[in-house]
């Protein structure tokens, strides 16, 4: 019997070994998702880029594109891991490359006087290290745009899925102007203070100012709000805070337009204007009707098509789509039309949404 037991403590060793060595490294990856988290400081300068010049007009039409290009990853055919999806990189960096192509493409076609753009990548894995905000910026540059970049958040290298980690990501969100840029600043949002930070990390707005002739100054806003939460509701909290701010801009006497995607059922219930009825996802929550009480701001989005598929699975006519995508205005705004542009989910998960206004006098 001894020297059975004996045979036994060899192999009983090399297990604890392993276990031990799996532990260590399980407890050395957590320990390093929590060291190398952060979060860049609220009220953040941020360098504009561009020779743009002359300021807006009152009583002039001009227009707005928002639009989430989705890391440039988002062919018809993608979906993605945190989705439920299968994909955790863009397909391939030819595919990427050339649906980065297809988007400025898109953006120089509408020729829109303003462009804020979320999920731009700086060189993450899953994008293959490409820089397309640096894609972006020249070609804005080129047509004498100024342009302003801020980092909405800058994750940690993350292992999962294991067949494919996605890796570190860094991405921003970008504001372009066709008139002169003054200044631009970064401010932080909240998030939730559990662990569900890590999958959150930062989120933030940028607030871009352009001169007007008669004094006033347009405010523009570009905003991503949260999705990866644990019950949707910090978000909400995240539009009170941009909505305090709007108003103290407004009663400065500025106009603010703010666009992006809210990561909210922009419409209430999509499924009544799309017809595509979907699970409650815990982020799909329609904005709150009463943040906008007694508030000189008016929430616009548009009916026509939807802005955003859920990407669970590749894009089919019956997917889940709702309006996640619009524009917040200020009563000194006069919106002339709002249109979701239908390009059938062809460069992202979704569809850019365009807003013609004017600024009253």
């Amino acid at each position: 019997m001894t020297k059975k037991v004996q045979k036994k403590h060899p192999l009983l060793k090399i297990l604890l070994s392993i276990f031990l060595a799996l532990l260590l490294i399980v407890a050395g990856y957590a320990a390093y998702v929590f060291i190398a988290y952060n979060r860049l400081p609220d009220n953040l300068a941020l360098d504009v880029h561009g020779n743009a010049s002359d300021s807006v007009q009152p009583e002039t039409e001009y227009s707005v594109l928002s639009f989430n290009i989705g890391f440039g990853a988002y062919e018809p055919d993608y979906s993605f891991f945190m989705d439920g999806g299968t994909q955790s990189w863009a397909w391939s960096k030819e595919r990427l490359l050339k649906n980065m192509n297809a988007i400025q493409s898109f953006l120089s076609s509408t020729s829109a006087d303003f462009y804020l753009l979320q999920e731009v990548d700086e060189k993450s894995t899953r994008t293959y290290k490409v820089n397309e905000r640096a894609m972006i910026e020249e070609s804005f540059a080129a047509s004498n745009l100024d342009n302003v970049f801020a980092q909405n958040w800058n994750s940690p290298f993350l292992f999962y899925p294991f067949t494919q980690p996605h890796g570190k990501s860094v991405t921003g969100i970008l504001t372009a102007s066709c008139f002169d840029i003054t200044s631009s600043l970064r401010r932080s949002l909240p998030i939730e203070d559990t662990v569900m930070k890590i999958v959150d990390l930062d989120r933030c707005y940028s607030v871009s100012r352009v001169s007007a002739e008669n004094g006033r100054e347009l405010v523009l806003y570009n905003v991503h709000l949260s999705v990866y939460t644990s019950d949707g509701s910090i978000a909400t909290e995240q539009l009170r805070l941009l909505l305090n701010d709007m108003t103290s801009e407004y009663e400065k006497g500025n106009y603010v337009i703010c666009g992006g995607d809210f990561n909210k059922d922009l419409l209430g219930d999509s499924s009544l204007y799309f017809g595509i009825s979907g699970q409650a996802y815990s982020w799909a929550q329609p904005v709150p009707a009463e943040l906008f009480d007694d508030l000189p701001l008016s929430l616009v989005a548009g009916t026509n098509v939807p802005s955003c598929r859920v990407a669970e699975a590749p894009y089919n006519p019956q997917q889940f789509v709702l309006t996640l995508d619009g524009f917040i205005v200020s009563n000194n705004v006069q919106v002339l039309d709002i249109t979701v542009v239908d390009t059938a989910f062809a460069y992202s998960d979704h569809n850019p949404t365009l807003l013609t206004f004017t600024l009253l006098p």
